[in-house]
């Protein structure tokens, strides 16, 4: 019918933009990735900045794949979400990214400001010193901290559509049974969103004002 071509043709549009954003990004941290890497090839080492860089890029452009993926699939083809294990996968891989991409850019921040900000308190000072040291177990934590989620929220799905069949007339029971035991999944991530933030928008914060003290001071 006219209608549905209307709407499949909007579908295809909106989803052809999406992917060309998503390869526009995916090329950018490919392209960071890629110049750190050859730096440690060259070098043998990196540094604390480049760490993070590294593992923050590769988890954007990991996000960036599987969410253009999730987007299509939720587009043009809804029913294949829940399809075992289409949906667990994709979802399970979402959440890993996405959680090491925030809780990362969070490590980022909390580095630039320990490194220019300038105060005079003995905690920031023995952070200032120890905060090369430290970059390593940050951004472990994070890694795990996002497969915790990742392994948790694979379980949660397998175990709401185990006893489902996938056709079609079953997909909206197992949609609700599915959001039904999402509820420790979104408060513990939840809670892992909101710590970052909360240290994204301290260490602006710090910075900031560290930076009009200097320009007072001057």
């Amino acid at each position: 019918s006219p209608e549905q071509s209307n709407v499949t043709s909007y579908a295809a549009t909106t989803v052809a933009i999406v992917i060309l954003e998503a390869f526009a990004g995916m090329w950018i941290n490919a392209f960071i990735v890629s110049v750190i890497c050859m730096s440690w090839n060259k070098r043998k080492t990196l540094n604390s900045n480049e760490k993070i860089l590294l593992v923050l890029g590769s988890s954007r452009f990991w996000f960036l794949c599987f969410a253009w993926i999730y987007y299509f699939l939720s587009t043009m083809y809804r029913n294949y979400r829940y399809v075992h294990p289409i949906f667990q996968l994709l979802s399970v891989a979402l959440r890993f990214f996405n959680c090491s991409e925030v809780s990362v850019s969070a490590c980022l921040c909390v580095f630039y400001c320990i490194k220019i900000a300038n105060f005079r308190n003995s905690f920031f000072i023995y952070l200032k010193v120890k905060i090369d040291r430290m970059v390593a177990w940050l951004l472990l934590g994070s890694v795990l901290f996002s497969l915790v989620i990742g392994i948790l929220l694979f379980e949660i799905i397998d175990k709401s559509q185990c006893n489902n069949s996938t056709g079609r007339e079953n997909l909206w029971k197992v949609k609700i049974k599915i959001d039904e035991h999402f509820l420790p999944i979104y408060f513990i991530s939840g809670f892992g969103y909101a710590a970052s933030f909360m240290a994204v928008i301290l260490s602006v914060l710090l910075l900031l004002f560290s930076l009009w003290r200097h320009k007072r001071n001057m």
